[in-house]
């Protein structure tokens, strides 16, 4: 088989897993240090929350968090020996988890991989692996515009959309516009802007800390023409939360948390699911069924035969 034909065929596979996938979001952040990992873990646990099923995507190559955060440390994938694909990682609450510390035997060993090869590892999470039926598939990718964003956006037929995270101050801020450059650059659809870190509640007085600046997220959402999603505040908790692997979403009430379940609620109800057939693209082999479908758009040629 020439490198052309298994290229397609690459790509074949990557569109009917992703058209079994009703909502796929790309977040990212333009800076590092915002808190792009705590939002994915969060907002992937109040979509759970509400009863979607959901998978996390984590195509930061270099530092994968996503493991320690959901408290999945020391697995490893494991393969499906019937068909040959990549099973996930689950979660007490269902959640699919790829990650690629789930392929390191020491979670202190460095990744040391090029361009190309990061496409490769990325373009098999996408095809080889055992996906299923979700109804959204959130993908964390780390700081800036490269290779991991690019993969991700030109190798999924029907990318749902993109969620930047940022801080109040103003760097954060700068290099968020740069996420919101990349997009449009693109054509990928910006659902909106988080902004996390918003602030700190005084222990003793119950007064806001803007220890980052006030409103930077909203003055960036303003000047660029795109929805501030919300606000997360700091909590202490919150941080010791994810450092123990916990569900944050699960403890109870908190602002975050309130937060967190108000922007799940959101996307849910304002964005629309995608599948290749939006954009026209067609794979070679229709395979694709209603009945195996997450949640097809009307404009599907296999739910019209349905």
């Amino acid at each position: 088989m020439s490198e052309e034909k298994k290229e397609l065929s690459q790509a074949e596979k990557i569109c009917m897993k992703m058209d079994k996938i009703g909502k796929k979001i790309l977040i990212m952040s333009g800076k590092g240090g915002v808190g792009k990992t705590t939002v994915t873990v969060n907002l992937a646990n109040a979509l759970t929350e509400a009863g979607f099923k959901v998978g996390v995507l984590d195509t930061d190559i270099h530092g994968p968090n996503i493991a320690k955060m959901f408290g999945r440390e020391g697995e490893l994938l494991n393969q499906d020996v019937s068909t040959g694909e990549i099973l996930p990682v689950i979660t007490d609450n269902g959640i699919k988890l790829i990650s690629l510390s789930f392929a390191l035997q020491d979670p202190t060993q460095a990744v040391v991989f090029r361009g190309p090869l990061k496409l490769s590892v990325i373009k098999q999470f996408l095809a080889d692996v055992q996906w299923g039926t979700l109804d959204y598939l959130l993908i964390d990718s780390p700081p800036g515009t490269g290779d991991e964003q690019l993969a991700v956006c030109q190798n999924i037929p029907a990318l749902t959309g993109a969620i930047i995270v940022t801080t109040p101050q103003s760097v954060a801020i700068l290099d968020a516009q740069k996420s919101v450059s990349f997009a449009r650059e693109v054509k990928l659809n910006i659902i909106g802007v988080i902004e996390n870190m918003s602030y700190l509640v005084c222990p003793h007085c119950n007064e806001k800390i803007h220890i980052f600046g006030k409103d930077g997220g909203k003055k960036l959402c303003t000047d660029m023409g795109i929805t501030l999603l919300g606000s997360i505040p700091m909590e202490p908790a919150l941080e010791e939360t994810e450092d123990n692997g916990e569900n944050w979403i699960k403890k109870g009430e908190s602002v975050s948390g309130t937060a967190f379940r108000e922007i799940a609620a959101f996307i849910e109800g304002t964005v629309k699911p995608t599948c290749s057939a939006d954009i026209g693209y067609i794979p070679q082999k229709d395979d694709c069924t209603p009945s195996s479908c997450a949640s097809c758009t009307e404009n599907c040629p296999s739910r019209k035969k349905g």
